[in-house]
């Protein structure tokens, strides 16, 4: 990437005051502590706490455990430690303060407009100023502002204690969903906040934000899909910025500064429409970007785009990790990013330069129809992927019963080539849609200069077909038809759902929830789940109504209703994983792994296989790896600690070798990063364990680990 002279200067410039005047608390015992999500800014999921060794792991025991009472769905959290205090969030982003040392409940804060949220929650922010302590976290459209102290609303904040995030987004976005799963970034007076969006033709504008701490006013606005005039504006359709078919580009997954430079790392995700392209030509930037932004103004230093022209909702799982390399005997800032398609890029954190050659590959360019791909892709020189990128038919899992069904569905379906474009006869999306790498993000070792990661093997089969022709859904009721637009991709025209990849049945749900609660799904989403907001009132009561099966079967006489995103004419059949016919994946395993990769050389240190299936190693079958959710964590003490697989296990590694030191069972999977801290002088390990994702048993509880 090429920097003009004024470029460079500005953010030599940049670095320089903010090093002269910038300083952090934590930095007096940088990496001793847990105050701020993943571990601190860089999000390096390291701690320089050493009481637990790989010679006395094994000793460890459970210190305390709390238990929330709300197991409405999974509990993602990272917590945070300050002050001897553990904050965290539960199922449905009910906010609590437990004391560190014994996990008693100190204070616990329920909305009480919307007493319960349903997306998923990965942690909390924290800021101070003096006496002034304040909590962050979002639930729904809001990010609220709590006394760190008593847990109660700082009504000086926002709307009395918490601010809309559709603040500051263009009008054409007000009524359409936006929420946030991971923590906001602190920069002094500002938090910079990650949002969700939906991934279709409705999505809102990825704007990122920064507000002010104290009011929750807009401070500034970085234009992810650009607007005349700005760099990048070019490379998108002239009307896209308007927001009227296209959206998103947004971070979800968070981000990392580095605040004596001044400057905040944003990785983005793909443009709405996800699969389909043609009203949206060109490049796309600064979808599947990373950002590097001035922290103080939003200004843009630098960019680089991971994926052109997205059409594999090939979003950055996660976020970044700041990092050093030594290189000839000097040290060079860096920041690493993981993603999806299971690669590793490194850049120099000031001029956004390549750390390792990368090459622009040829791709697939056999598109749909309407289709406008892109000819190249970037691929790193190293290091190596650290997931597979695609299969061949000798990649059919060798234990499945229905091994010759399996190689025929592979035959008939695109998957020679990780780029492989959409298509109507199918195509493979491996690594998956939740990677390679996923949100729980990469650790690294400053001591060693080992990234580890680890990673899901989960393939998974796309299809696109037509829209329903307007006239036909014309001839709907009201509630169907809303269905057939809205719900048939994800939950099936049957209603049964796909249970094994995720999407529960709506069959009789009539029968097991009440009308509010189907509301306010539809309206404000659940988990994977966008909500609708933008939906009238009737069309979500008529929506509940067929799903209730209290809709009258009378054939409409209406007019050919007005398709509002004609400009995509496909839709997606659905997230369907490719398993076999006893829910195992199709592949040959691993189906997990975790990695050990030293950026100074590009070389692996090692990689092992993750989890397993106790039922398949009980037959004598090595253990396969299984998906895992949820990062690793670090400690210059010697030892890795990482939950995240389905088989429910909390386990410890080795870092310099892989070798495993100790495994425990938790009460529920632990599908989120856990936390080390110290408290009274002795070194805790907690970890959320709300289970549920990928179905496994529900759970409710924190639970920490000590030595006697």
């Amino acid at each position: 990437m090429t920097f003009s002279s004024l470029t460079k200067l500005v953010i030599v410039g940049v670095s320089i005051i903010a090093a002269a005047w910038y300083s952090i608390a934590d930095d007096k015992n940088k990496y001793s502590g847990w105050s701020e999500f993943l571990g601190g800014p860089e999000r390096t999921h390291y701690s320089s706490l050493t009481q637990i060794t790989p010679q006395n792991v094994q000793n460890l025991q459970m210190a305390w455990e709390y238990h929330s009472g709300d197991t409405t769905g999974q509990i993602q959290c990272n917590p945070i430690i300050v002050d001897g205090i553990v904050y965290g969030t539960t199922a449905s982003v009910q906010v609590f303060a437990l004391d560190a040392a014994t996990g008693k409940e100190i204070w616990k804060y329920q909305d009480s407009k919307d007493p319960q949220w349903f997306n998923s929650n990965r942690g909390v922010s924290y800021w101070e100023d003096g006496n002034d302590k304040r909590i962050f976290f979002s639930a729904g459209q809001w990010l609220f502002a709590l006394n760190a102290k008593t847990g109660k609303l700082i009504k000086s904040f926002g709307e009395k204690g918490r601010m809309d995030l559709h603040n500051g987004l263009p009008k054409s976005a007000l009524d359409k969903f936006i929420c946030s799963n991971t923590p906001g970034t602190i920069h002094k007076d500002l938090i910079i906040m990650p949002v969700r969006l939906s991934e279709g033709a409705d999505a809102a504008p990825g704007d990122i934000r920064a507000f002010n701490v104290r009011t929750g006013k807009l401070a500034w606005t970085f234009h992810t899909i650009p607007y005349p005039g700005e760099l990048g504006y070019s490379t998108w359709a002239k009307n896209n910025y308007k927001n009227e078919d296209v959206g998103a580009a947004n971070n979800w997954a968070g981000m990392a500064i580095d605040r004596q430079r001044g400057i905040l790392y944003v990785p983005t995700g793909s443009a709405g429409f996800d699969f389909y392209g043609g009203n949206r030509p060109g490049q796309n930037l600064f979808a599947n970007c990373l950002l590097a932004l001035d922290a103080n103004t939003g200004k843009r230093l630098w960019h680089f785009q991971f994926v052109h022209h997205d059409v594999w909702d090939r979003d950055l799982p996660s976020a970044p990790t700041l990092v050093t390399i030594n290189r000839n005997g000097k040290s060079i800032g860096a920041v690493a990013q993981i993603t999806k398609s299971g690669f590793v890029f490194v850049f120099d954190r000031v001029t956004g330069k390549s750390l390792f050659p990368i090459k622009e590959i040829s791709v697939p360019v056999n598109g749909i129809e309407g289709e406008k791909p892109w000819p190249t892709q970037p691929v790193p020189s190293k290091p190596a992927p650290f997931a597979r990128q695609n299969i061949g038919d000798t990649d059919i899992n060798p234990y499945a019963e229905n091994k010759e069904e399996l190689l025929s569905t592979l035959k008939e379906i695109r998957h020679r080539n990780q780029f492989e474009q959409p298509s109507k006869q199918g195509t493979l999306i491996f690594p998956g849609y939740d990677g390679g790498g996923e949100w729980g993000g990469a650790g690294y070792d400053p001591e060693t200069g080992l990234l580890y990661v680890n990673s899901n093997e989960m393939a998974w089969i796309m299809k696109l077909v037509d829209k329903p022709k307007s006239d036909k859904l014309a001839q709907l009721p009201p509630g169907e038809r809303a269905y057939v637009q809205y719900c048939t991709a994800c939950h099936g025209q049957d209603r049964k759902g796909n249970p094994k990849s995720g999407y529960p049945s709506l069959a009789d749900i009539g029968k097991r929830r009440d009308r509010a609660y189907i509301q306010n799904i539809i309206k404000g989403g659940k988990a994977m789940m966008p909500g609708f907001g933008y939906l009238s009132t009737t069309d979500r009561d008529a929506l509940v109504a067929y799903l209730h099966g209290e809709e009258k079967k009378e054939v409409s006489s209406a007019a050919a209703v007005a398709d509002k995103f004609a400009s995509v004419p496909y839709k997606m059949t659905g997230y369907n994983k490719f398993l076999d016919k006893n829910g195992y994946p199709a592949i040959t395993p691993p189906w997990g792994q975790l990695s050990a990769i030293n950026l100074n050389t590009g070389e692996y240190a090692w990689k092992i296989t993750l989890g397993e299936f106790k039922e398949l190693t009980a037959k004598g079958i090595p253990p396969t790896g299984c998906e895992n959710y949820g990062g690793p964590v670090i400690t210059a003490g010697g030892v890795l600690f990482i939950a995240a697989t389905k088989d429910g296990m909390f386990r410890a590694f080795d870092k310099k070798t892989g070798k495993l030191l100790w495994e425990t069972q938790l009460p529920a999977a632990g599908f989120a990063t856990p936390s080390t801290y110290q408290a009274n002088g002795k070194q805790y390990v907690v970890i959320a364990c709300g289970g549920t994702k990928l179905g496994t048993p529900k759970g409710d509880s924190y639970v920490a680990f000590a030595l006697p």
